[in-house]
């Protein structure tokens, strides 16, 4: 390898880690809230009824999920107009703000009901800075990657979701077995919270040493960047016509894969099989461990066979196999207090691969969809109503649905019908971007 290619190589990586690093932080940030969902539904509401409790902690936990395509258009007008390093230093400190200050709220018992409303307020800012993250880190990498390999490099990126939920379960397992049941319940919840405002400080320093990305650089010397891409992604029919079939022929169905095969996995463990936090912590924290390295597989192997076949079969296969796959998690758990926890884990890493065939490619073919001076702020839209909506509802409606009817198997209707839409949409409608060259894009505004 010539120095060059050397020097490239080095820098590619230099870029992914730091990008990484604190997107991973913002994730975990997002998912201690989900993680310990059980747990703060005795602590922001009336315990009379733990039912409502839990599915009013679910609501506020979706609503971070709903206001992130709100984030992906502030946040993605900033990134394609100033620059995608700026945008996503900004996110970084609003989450870290609000994470740390939920670990300082004031519980129901204290304060009433001024304690969910302030949940969901802070609850609101962190869907509102993830919506604006993940876009510019996605961008940003991509833009620095050669275009055969795009899908290897964006994989990375791709890891950071479920390595953030996996460090939160992490964080809540050591906090929870150093302090007690009871130290943890009273005040020891809060740890994993406050310990945000050190990760974010040190992920913030670790960017500030980052430069634009390349691509956006040259396009915005060259005065081919947008003024107002708001109105240039948003007039545009065509547009238009990419986001709806990116959002319903992709991430939609990508989205709900992704929250049942982790989150609503680790309810249903919880909820309605009935088996200790601790237990159903570390059984879907061991298929997480296991099942990461698979989204670099299939990021990697999209470049060779296309981004849309393999989330198609990733679609697919998920909603045939949820059914089964949740009957036999039922049978291992026959027992509460002494499942078998190798067959469950085995079981819901099952259900992280299907998430790592959805999700491992997904970035390289969202930014390959659109052009340089429009590409933050399109991507992130519908990149996030796929996941804040049709994915982030997942674990509510499931669990209310199984509340309702009283049957186990309810709450998986919404994912199995949301990723056979998206299969045959994706199928019929999108075309592969495997191919398309984002330099060339450069070369046309050099002549």
């Amino acid at each position: 390898m010539a120095n060059t290619d050397f020097l490239k190589e080095y820098k590619i990586w230099n870029v992914i880690g730091a990008s990484s690093a604190g997107t991973l932080i913002e994730w975990y940030d997002f998912y201690i809230f989900g993680s310990l969902a059980p747990i703060m539904s005795g602590l922001f509401f009336p315990k009379e009824n733990p039912t409502a409790g839990l599915l009013s902690t679910l609501a506020i936990f979706a609503t971070g999920f709903a206001v992130r395509p709100f984030g992906a258009i502030v946040f993605g007008r900033i990134g394609d107009v100033v620059g995608r390093k700026y945008a996503f230093l900004v996110t970084l400190l609003i989450m870290g703000g609000a994470t740390t200050a939920i670990g300082l709220l004031p519980t129901y018992e204290t304060i009433g009901l001024w304690a969910p409303a302030a949940l969901v307020l802070l609850r609101l800012t962190q869907g509102l800075a993830l919506g604006g993250e993940y876009g510019g880190a996605a961008t940003y990498i991509a833009e620095h990657c050669p275009d055969e390999k795009r899908g290897f490099y964006t994989s990375f990126i791709q890891t950071t979701a479920t390595l953030g939920l996996f460090v939160s379960l992490g964080v809540i397992l050591s906090v929870r077995s150093t302090l007690g049941e009871d130290g943890f319940r009273e005040w020891g919840w809060r740890l994993p919270f406050l310990l945000s405002i050190v990760l974010v400080v040190f992920s913030y320093f670790i960017r500030m040493r980052l430069q634009e990305s390349p691509l956006f650089s040259r396009m915005k010397a060259a005065g081919k960047t947008s003024t107002n891409p708001l109105k240039d992604a948003f007039s545009s029919k065509e547009n238009w016509k990419i986001m709806a079939l990116a959002l319903f022929g992709a991430t939609a169905g990508q989205g709900v894969v992704w929250y049942t095969g982790q989150f609503y996995a680790l309810y249903y463990l919880q909820t309605v099989l009935k088996i200790h936090f601790m237990t159903a912590n570390f059984i879907v924290a061991v298929a997480l461990l296991l099942a990461t390295p698979f989204f670099i597989v299939f990021g990697a192997l999209s470049d060779t066979y296309g981004r849309k076949r393999i989330i198609m079969t990733g679609c697919l296969v998920a909603a045939l196999s949820y059914i089964p796959i949740y009957m036999g998690m039922e049978y291992f758990a026959q027992d509460p207090n002494n499942p078998n926890a190798v067959m469950l884990s085995a079981l819901v890493f099952i259900q992280v691969i299907f998430v790592t065939m959805v999700y491992g490619p997904i970035a390289a073919y969202l930014v390959e969809l659109f052009p340089t001076k429009i590409r933050y702020t399109s991507m992130s839209l519908p990149y996030h109503i796929g996941n804040g909506v049709f994915g982030g509802l997942v674990p509510l409606i499931g669990v209310a649905l199984v509340a309702q009817s009283g049957n186990n198997y309810a709450g998986l209707i919404y994912p199995i019908t949301v990723a056979l839409m998206t299969f045959v949409i994706g199928m019929l409608f999108t075309k592969d971007t495997k191919d398309v060259k984002l330099w060339d894009e450069l070369e046309t505004v050099k002549k």
